[in-house]
Order: structure tokens, then sequence, then C-alpha cells
């Protein structure tokens, strides 16, 4: 029997080469996600495609964060963080409980710094006030409770912390969720497929060609209005609409790395770097994300890496506030890169306001340009609003529905454990926060061969079964399509030659059966 990723992938694209659709949505970030999924929830006929995986650059190449922006505050941008704050709050309450997480933060202040005790405390208390309080009074705390809630920060020098909360999410779990649900709504979407050209009738466009990066078949698609949220590309496919186009977006660069956790972190660290930077070291997926960096980008965006320098520089200022025994070398499991795409401007990129810009073009594309994770739902709605502009008649959105999988994780996690008694804990907690009630699902494909049931890796909770479901249900097509973004194998450091050798298999063997 032909695999199951070969035979769906050979009705996915039939479907779009012959069928004509409202919208062709080009870039499977979270954006493009999001607003196929408003569009296909509002009754649109939606194709989505993206040249690599779905949320394969600057979507997972974040903070792993949903959150108001302590930062943005210092630069004046209350509105937005109120914002944030309002849309990170519904999407732990009840769009995807089971995905994102709260998390309290310290903000360290030393002797020296460039805040003062003041400052800071009038600040996270502002930040809950925000947030209404959602999670508690944001307050100053002493360097010993400081040190309570993370153990790794340095005491000379320290004067206390202030105290917020924020929440906190798995990327690539999270836009994969995404993804499940506008399919489900009625979306068609394709990821590892490039669009070559465009296509116009009457100096409008109209669709675009369309090349198979898996195995080079060419064909072509139908659409009403077509959407560019192709990110750190946007000014290419706008080239493609107007040669004469003038670019749009400036790009900047955050790098992160992944090291191992030497002790349990009760919160994350936010540490001032100068008036407006700051430096992260959030405890994540049983490890430690330290960054991020933030510079100017002019290079090739499919090139964009964490280099040895970027590492230098996300443990110097990591350093400002953890001992130098959390921040080895040797314990960096991952390193990772992306772009933020800032809409053009003059100034540092440390200073440029994380706004979405939806402009439509000389041949009735709609380009949207910059955003952020936390607003990813408001950012789709104001997508559709704009290809609602130029379908008359068009239907009103509707509003989001909880996630595939939605659920508290704690209740997951207890039925999980009562009819599966003899997985470790670890797993089940691991599945429980990774895809909420679907996690049956993924276990019942154990039932028929139990090695599925066996850790991906000794030292990880991931299981087999993930990478079979991986790409029988989520689009997974290569090692790193399930061992990147659907898994937490590879910023682990995990993904062994033996590893990658049996995701491979488990690939291309995973027949088409019902699960």
């Amino acid at each position: 029997m032909e695999p199951v990723a070969d035979q769906q992938r050979g009705i996915l694209r039939a479907g779009i080469g012959h069928g004509s659709f409202d919208v062709l949505i080009i870039g499977g970030g979270i954006l493009g996600i999001s607003a196929a999924w408003t569009a296909a929830r509002s009754g649109l006929r939606v194709a989505l495609v993206d040249k690599g995986d779905f949320a394969g650059a600057t979507s997972t190449a974040s903070s792993k964060l949903v959150h108001g922006g302590l930062r943005y505050m210092a630069m004046g941008q209350v509105g937005l963080v109120r914002e944030n704050h309002q849309a990170r709050r519904e999407l732990a309450d009840y769009l995807a409980p089971h995905l994102v997480r709260p998390l309290p933060f310290m903000v360290p202040l030393y002797k020296g710094g460039p805040h003062g005790k003041a400052a800071i405390g009038a600040g996270v208390v502002l930040y809950s006030a925000l947030s209404r309080f959602g999670d508690g009074m944001g307050r100053l705390v002493n360097p010993a409770k400081s040190r309570q809630a993370v153990p790794a920060l340095k005491t000379s020098g320290l004067k206390g912390s202030g105290k917020y909360w924020d929440h906190q999410m798995n990327d690539g779990r999270l836009a994969v969720t995404v993804a499940r649900a506008a399919v489900e709504a009625g979306a068609v979407i394709l990821n590892h497929t490039e669009v070559t050209g465009l296509r116009f009738q009457d100096g409008q466009v109209r669709g675009a060609e369309l090349r198979d990066r898996l195995d080079g078949t060419e064909y072509g698609v139908s659409a009403s209005v077509v959407v560019n949220t192709s990110g750190p590309w946007v000014d290419h496919l706008r080239r493609m609409e107007d040669p004469d186009a003038k670019p749009s977006i400036r790009l900047s660069k955050g790098a992160h790395v992944v090291v191992k956790r030497k002790q349990h972190w009760r919160a994350a660290v936010t540490t001032p770097i100068d008036d407006v930077r700051v430096s992260f070291a959030i405890p994540w997926e049983g490890h430690l994300l330290l960054g991020t960096t933030d510079e100017d980008y002019q290079g090739d965006p499919s090139q964009v890496r964490a280099t040895d320098a970027d590492v230098d520089q996300i443990l110097d200022e990591a350093s400002f506030s953890l001992g130098g025994e959390q921040l080895r070398r040797e314990d960096i499991t991952y390193r990772f890169a992306g772009l933020r795409v800032l809409p053009m401007g003059d100034g540092d990129t440390k200073n440029a306001a994380r706004e979405t810009v939806v402009t439509v073009g000389k041949g009735g594309m709609v380009s949207v340009a910059g955003g952020k994770w936390t607003t990813f739902v408001h950012i789709g709605t104001k997508i559709y609003e704009a290809v609602r502009d130029r379908l008359p008649g068009g239907p009103p959105a509707v509003g989001p529905a909880p996630l595939p999988g939605a659920a508290d994780p704690a209740l997951v996690d207890r039925v999980l454990r009562n009819s599966h008694p003899d997985l470790d804990e670890d797993i089940v907690a691991h599945l429980s926060r990774h895809y909420g009630t679907l996690s049956h699902q993924v276990l019942a494909l154990g039932e028929s061969d139990p090695s599925l049931l066996e850790r991906i890796h000794p030292d990880g909770p991931d299981i087999w079964a993930q990478a079979v479901w991986a790409a029988r249900q989520e689009w997974a097509h290569t090692t790193e399509d399930v061992l990147r973004r659907r898994t937490t194998v590879m910023i682990r450091g995990l993904d062994t030659e033996e590893v990658r050798r049996r995701t491979a298999e488990l690939i291309s063997e995973t027949e088409l059966v019902d699960a």
C-alpha cells in the first residue's frame, strides 16, 4: 500500500489543482494558518500552501511566549500590552488550555542595573493591572524569595526581583493544532509546496503556479483573492505581483539556545539588558531556553542561523543574572534563529513597533507584514476582513472556537493515568500537555503495535506513536518535520543517527488507516 503521506498529498494536490477557491493563502506560518482557520470557519473555500513546513521558519523560532510584553511598556505601547493580555487570557482559558500555560517571571534587580526598585515595582503592578490581575498582583520580592524561585540567580549585588505572570507554549505544537482546526473547518492545506509564479486575470492576481518540493510535480491553483502571509519573503511575492513594488518590511534576527537545566525552577527570568532589551531564561520542555538577540538582517531568509557569535552574546547576557554553572557550552542541546518581520521604518530594530500592517497591492493581492504569536487569532480576523472587502457578499467573520484537544491538561493527565497505568508519569504529562484530549488517539496507535508506546530516546518523554501520528494526521513528511516541530526530540538534543533513521522508516512505512 502507498504510504499515507503520499496518498493524502496526492489527494490534496488534486483537490487544489482542480478546484476553485475563494481565497488562496501563501505562507503557512501562524498568521497564514490563523487566517485560513478564520476564513474556513466563516464559510469560504480556502487553500493554503507553504514552500517549507507549516510554521517552519519564523513561527517556530520564537521565545515560546504568549505574553503581554513587559518591555513594550517601556516603549510606551500600553494599548498593545492590554490587547496582548486579553489575547493570552483567551488562549489559556478557552481556546487552548492544554497548550498555553501560566508561568511566573522574575525581573532580578542588581546594583548598577538599568532599572531601580521603584520603576520595576510600579511596572509589574501596572502590567498586572492591564491584565485585570488575572494571575495575581505583580510585586517586589526579596533576594531570598527570588533565589527560592530561581536557584541559579547570582546573589552578589542582588537587591530583589519584580514578579509578574505571563504564559508559555510550544509554538510547533500550537501551530499544527491551529492547522488541524482549519482543516476540520474545511480548509485544504499543503506544505512543501512552492509558489513559482502568480496567475493574473484582467491585471488582478487570481491564483498561483505551484511546484511540489518533495517530488517536483508542477500544477496551479485558482482563487478569487490571494493572501501573502509569507513572512520574511513577503516582498519577494509582492514583486511577483508588481516588479516595481517598494520594500515594505525590514528583518530583525533573533537567536536562542536551549541548555540542560541543572535545578528545578519555579519561575522564568527576565533580565534587563538596557532601557528596552531584555534577556529571557525560561524553563521549557524540561530544559532552559535562553535569548534572544535583536539585530538587523540583510541576508537570504532561508540562510538565517544561530552563529557562534550569537551563542556568545546570549550566554554573556544571561550571565548578568545567572551563575556560570547553568551556562556551560557543553550543556547546549540546540540553537536556532528566526527573523522578525517588521514594517519598514527608521531607527534600531529593538525600538521598532511590533505591529501588523495589511496592504492591498496593484494586482489586488493582500499582503501582511509583521505580527505576534500572542495575538494570532485577532490578526487572522484582521486578515479575513481584508479578504472580505475584496469578496462582495462575503460572509462576516465567525469567532474562534476551542482548538482540537482543548481541555484542562490536569484532567487529561488523570484520565490517562487511569487508562494507561503502565505508562511512565513523564510520558503521560508530556502527552496531556501537547495533545490534550487527542492523547487518547495517539496512544490508540499502540494497541496494534505496542512498540509505538516506547520512548523515541531513553532521555526524553516523546514516544514513537507521536511520530506515526505526525505522519498520518499532521502533514509530517521529513524527519525534521517530526523531530523538530511535532515532538521535542531535536530541541532536547536527542536526534541521534539511529533516531533519525527509525523516524524516516516510520514516515515511509506509515499506511493509510483509520486513526
